[in-house]
């Protein structure tokens, strides 16, 4: 799976965060194709709390363990 992210908080402006099989993860600068769209969100993370709002899964919140502040908008790939 990919996520195509855009915003201010992760290392690069604009990249692509690609899942593997095996559950490791790695990002790359950019976007990074090809692209099969599934769905769009908003994710806004402001200290240790994850607010996400997904076209697909609708809305969802969690909880981290490091602190961060990101708005980020994003396409979710197969």
């Amino acid at each position: 799976m990919k996520f195509i992210e855009f915003g201010i908080g992760n290392t690069w402006l604009v990249r692509t965060e690609t899942e593997l099989a095996d559950g490791t993860e790695h990002e790359e600068k950019g976007i990074v194709g090809p692209i099969k769209y599934q769905s769009f969100y908003i994710r806004i993370w402001i200290g240790k709390t994850v607010l996400i709002l997904d076209t697909k899964e609708g809305f969802k919140r969690s909880r981290k363990k490091r602190i961060a502040i990101k708005i980020i908008f994003g396409i979710t790939s197969n």
